[in-house]
Parts: C-alpha cells; sequence; structure tokens
C-alpha cells in the first residue's frame, strides 16, 4: 500500500486567528463552509477544537463515498488534526500568517492507498479529486471570514 497525499491551499484576506476559529467551530461554521460532497454531518462530542468528535460522508465521486468519524486534535498554535477512527485518513488544517491582515490556510489529507492497479489510479486521480473538493471549501470559508 503506498501513501496516498492531496494538498490545497489558499490565501485569505481575514486575520489568522479568524480564520482558525472558524475552521475550528464544527458545531456553527464549519458546516456552512462544506461543498455538496459532504453529507450526515453531525457533532458528536464537543464542537469547537480539540476534542471534538465529528461525523459526514464525503462523496468523492458517484461511485466513492468514505464514511468519515473524526477526532479532532491541536497539536500546535494554528493547527486542527482531523484522524478518521474508520481509515487511515489524516487531514491536517494549518493556517498561518501572510502578510498584514492575511492569512494562509493550507489542508492535506494522507491516506494508505489500495495496492496494484486500483492502487495506481487512486494515487493518480484521488489527490486531484479532494483537491478540488478542499478548493471549494476554501473559497466557502473566505467568503464567511471575509464579510
Amino acid at each position: 500500500m503506498a501513501q496516498v497525499e492531496a494538498t490545497t491551499e489558499r490565501i485569505i484576506a481575514a486575520r489568522p486567528e479568524d480564520v482558525f476559529d472558524a475552521l475550528a467551530d464544527y458545531e456553527g461554521r464549519r458546516p456552512k463552509i462544506l461543498s455538496e460532497h459532504f453529507s450526515e454531518y453531525e457533532v458528536r462530542e464537543g464542537g469547537d477544537g480539540d476534542g471534538t468528535l465529528v461525523h459526514w460522508k464525503l462523496q468523492a465521486t458517484s461511485k466513492r463515498i468514505r464514511d468519515c468519524l473524526l477526532e479532532v486534535t491541536e497539536p500546535t498554535d494554528g493547527q486542527l488534526v482531523e484522524k478518521d477512527r474508520n481509515s487511515s485518513m489524516v487531514t491536517t488544517w494549518t493556517v498561518t500568517p501572510a502578510g498584514e491582515g492575511k492569512a494562509r490556510v493550507v489542508v492535506s489529507s494522507v491516506w494508505n492507498g489500495a495496492g496494484g492497479i486500483g492502487g495506481f489510479f487512486e494515487k493518480t486521480f484521488a489527490p486531484k479529486g479532494l483537491g478540488r473538493i478542499y478548493d471549494e471549501v476554501l473559497g466557502k470559508l473566505a467568503a464567511e471570514v471575509e464579510k
């Protein structure tokens, strides 16, 4: 099994603290910024950053639906890590300053891919697909915090 990684980033015209707070607000703001690829969203524990347990289904393609149950941690300032209890997927959101009143948001997901020919196609196409999904989420995040 090869490790698969998808990374997307965006500069957002808002203070890094405000961007991070919006991302960490799983109860109120996070559902607003998710794309149509996410369904059955439910906060099961917590709701604000570290200690949150959140569930959703991620439909990457018409046939590929991933049932996610994510434990959220904040290992360092400006970083949220979502570890999926149902798979090897780990998604890390990192928010850093990017100049006056701007934030750089990088979202990166890694997981153990399939083997064989299926793994080849997964490693080739999944990062692009997930990158497009997270680019849409980052666009909605920008619209939410740049108000």
